[in-house]
């Protein structure tokens, strides 16, 4: 997934947050509308559209300005064919995630002749870090945020991973890492995360401390099995029903220490390896 898809993908699970953040006013009633529209040649595969009371949102998440069309065109365009569709008024909103190289004009206004059209964009590595660290939803943003201490705000944000409730920490935190990974090395995104997880007694200690409240031990194992397996999905892909009944075999003890281990995998080959080392 890329980067602008996976903001994407957040802002439509978030709408009412997102909208709230770039609009500055509290959004209550969003609706995420279809984003691809009907004349060709155009998909907005990067975009959300959200329809809010009486205005439609547009959001266009970009790691970089260049682009084809160029982008103040692309904005007028979609603004053509949001207003036929909707007749509504339109705000549009490119977030850029990066800046760019040093000199370069970033535009908002699309400008030919008599035809002038404008629409905001936001600079991540200006805005404030502090409406993102105290917001789930717009946490994974967080990493991308200004500061003067890079590696500091990135100590921050684990720690707001590390106090988010146990079901909403595995996702968040994955999101977080895969944007962090725009402007922190791998090596210490993997190494500040893992040290948050170890300070909290790792996520699965969490999933067995929710098992042992409810008094069931086959209960506490099924769902960390769960835990294990949604994460190793998402670190390296699909995972083959032989490597699905192993984990399955797995004790609680060896769960726990995969749990541990799992931040460092990168690909099928290093679940195997891991496993080797129980023969």
């Amino acid at each position: 997934m890329s980067f602008d898809n996976l903001c994407k993908l957040l802002s439509e699970k978030h709408p009412e947050r997102f909208a709230s953040w770039v609009l500055g006013t509290e959004q209550t009633s969003v609706k995420v509308l279809k984003t691809e529209l009907s004349i060709e040649p155009i998909r907005a595969d990067y975009v959300t559209f959200l329809q809010l009371e009486g205005r439609i949102l547009h959001l266009e998440f970009q790691t970089k300005l260049e682009s084809t069309p160029p982008l103040p065109l692309r904005m007028l365009d979609y603004w053509v064919r949001l207003y036929r569709l909707y007749r509504l008024p339109i705000t549009q909103v490119v977030v850029l995630l990066l800046p760019p190289a040093p000199g370069t004009v970033i535009e908002t206004v699309f400008s030919v002749e008599t035809t002038r059209h404008e629409y905001r964009v936001i600079q991540m590595w200006l805005e404030n870090p502090e409406s993102f660290l105290n917001d789930p939803a717009l946490l994974p943003l967080a990493p991308l945020a200004a500061t003067t201490q890079p590696q500091g705000l990135l100590q921050r944000v684990v720690e707001k991973v590390n106090q988010l409730e146990p079901r909403q920490r595995p996702e968040i935190s994955a999101y977080t890492q895969i944007l962090a990974g725009l402007k922190y090395n791998q090596d210490l995104i993997r190494q500040l995360f893992r040290e948050g997880i170890m300070r909290e007694s790792v996520i699965y200690q969490e999933i067995l401390a929710e098992g042992e409240q409810r008094g069931r031990e086959e209960g506490r194992k099924t769902e960390g099995q769960l835990l294990i397996l949604r994460l190793l999905t998402r670190r390296v892909g699909e995972l083959p029903q032989e490597v699905r009944s192993r984990i399955e075999n797995l004790s609680l003890e060896q769960l726990e220490n995969l749990g541990e281990a799992l931040l460092d995998f990168q690909a099928i080959a290093d679940l195997e390896s891991w496993f080797s080392t129980l023969e």
